[in-house]
């Protein structure tokens, strides 16, 4: 078994000749080949659904028998598990697999595999040495993927780790991209495969739990929070580039707002040029999205209530009109951003850092969780007070650290267990959507007045009002139920 590290950037076709002319390939000539590889499951997908990968891959003469560990791509890096060995289409024998678990599945559907689809590209192979006991191979791939008659391109660079540190890596990564539109992958060809050969339709990428233990370093757990945050970000992309659906912009902000709440978070743990040199950038993403969430919203959730303010249902058409306009070109101006040089640069340049990040000096990550989620929740009680006799000012300030305390919470989770857990999320997360619903309104009133004039402006903010008073009441049995659960983290402190 190996461990394969590698990098994987896509590249616009017409680009894909320049790659050859860049100056870390000066007088270099690639080693071509044609690569045909063919991917095995079972009629259920089985191997999909465990997160691994069977394929035979013809090169020449040659056949090799593959199995990987799937791996999630996060600033289009990957690391898994990785086993080959020489063999004949059709046979399966998976012996050379060490790994008991992986094995043994490997061996009870072994009579269930057959061919699902096929990656049939040309690869121009190049062997770089940086610096000495560093080997890289780079190779651009340019073909098709095949699956249930269908056809997709494939034009990607891939650079592989063959001795050295995923450090070294990282900086070839960067390098290449100062000079040509790479952006870091979010799928593996294995997994666009799949998606053409099921047909799967987009979906938004929620943020998933990361595996933490109470004795993993604080550095080693915020670069797993961090890369997850940074995967999720990117499993939007495709989603907020291709439809208009809200989720993936939703999603898409979500991730952003966990990322930096996870280096506020590790605040004292990192090197302070990496949030001040990161925050900013990521500051700036999540105000494009920003603007389009709070027109989405407007015009899915507030302007069709709004309604009820006015005598005339056709007053409304006005107001729905406008924001449908700002809705399309918000989300224009968010594409224009996501095709960015500058956001693929972000990206890599974010994993980067968090791989060059050094081992925190503090401990483990227990030593510092409880203080930090008492700090959160203190916050949260100070907010309460003040957003219990004041406004839509204060009512956000107390969302904000109610977002806090909920996103680190979510980060350790892993390290608590039990039903108090269970019932302080709960509370805790219906505080903050009823939080939500308040600043969603307060949001609405400087968009009905940009959409809006005179007396129709006037009509649309007090119904605004009068909802967001409405719910008050609700705010204080929610913050009631809150103050009379147990926090996880004294029940079971990791």
């Amino acid at each position: 078994m190996v461990t394969e590290t590698e990098i994987k950037l896509s590249l616009p076709e017409p680009a894909a000749k320049q790659l050859g002319r860049h100056a870390l390939l000066s007088g270099m000539e690639p080693k071509r080949q044609l690569l045909i590889n063919t991917y095995y499951d079972t009629p259920d997908c089985r191997l999909r659904g465990e997160r691994l990968v069977v394929r035979y891959r013809q090169k020449g003469d040659e056949w090799l028998l593959g199995v990987k560990t799937a791996a999630q791509l996060s600033g289009g890096l990957a690391q898994r598990k990785e086993w080959e060995c020489t063999g004949r289409p059709g046979d399966f024998d998976f012996s050379h697999v060490d790994q008991g678990t992986v094995r043994e599945l490997l061996d009870a559907l072994r009579d269930q595999l057959q061919p699902v689809f096929v990656t049939r590209f040309e690869r121009a192979a190049w062997l770089l040495e940086p610096r000495n006991g560093v080997r890289i191979e780079l190779a651009l791939d340019r073909g098709t993927i095949e699956a249930a008659g269908r056809r997709q391109p494939i034009c990607e660079v891939e650079l592989e780790l063959l001795s050295g540190s995923v450090g070294d890596l990282l900086d070839l990564a960067v390098a290449l991209q100062a000079s040509l539109p790479l952006h870091p992958e979010a799928c593996s060809k294995s997994d666009r495969a799949y998606r053409l050969m099921l047909d799967t339709p987009l979906t938004a990428a929620k943020a998933l739990a990361v595996p933490l233990e109470a004795g993993l370093s604080s550095s080693s757990a915020f670069r797993r929070i961090a890369l997850a945050c940074v995967n999720q970000l990117q499993s939007n992309e495709k989603g907020i580039l291709e439809t208009d659906a809200p989720e993936f912009v939703h999603q898409a902000r979500v991730a952003i707002r966990r990322l930096r709440s996870a280096m506020r978070v590790w605040q004292r743990h990192l090197p302070a040029p990496f949030a001040s040199r990161f925050d900013p950038l990521w500051q700036e993403l999540a105000r494009s999205l920003g603007e389009a969430r709070n027109w989405d919203v407007f015009l899915a959730d507030t302007a069709p209530g709004a309604a009820a303010a006015f005598a005339d249902p056709a007053e409304i058409e006005p107001l729905l009109n406008y924001a449908r306009n700002r809705c399309t070109s918000c989300r224009q101006a968010v594409r224009v951003v996501f095709r960015s040089a500058a956001y693929s640069h972000l990206l890599l340049d974010f994993t980067a850092a968090l791989q060059a990040l050094p081992e925190a000096k503090r401990g483990a990550l227990g030593d510092f969780v409880p203080a930090w989620l008492d700090k959160c929740t203190k916050r949260v009680e100070q907010r309460a007070t003040e957003a219990q006799s004041g406004g839509d000012e204060a009512r956000h300030r107390l969302r904000l650290a109610f977002k806090q305390l909920r996103y680190a919470l979510e980060f350790f989770s892993p390290l608590f267990a039990g039903p108090v857990l269970q019932n302080y999320h709960q509370s805790l997360t219906a505080l903050q959507e009823q939080l939500g619903r308040q600043n969603d309104l307060a949001v609405a009133m400087p968009l009905a007045a940009e959409a809006l004039s005179g007396r129709h402006a006037d009509l649309v903010q007090g119904w605004l009002a009068a909802q967001s008073d409405a719910l008050l009441p609700e705010l204080e049995t929610l913050l009631a139920d809150f103050r009379r659960q147990d926090a996880p983290w004294s029940a079971s402190p990791p």
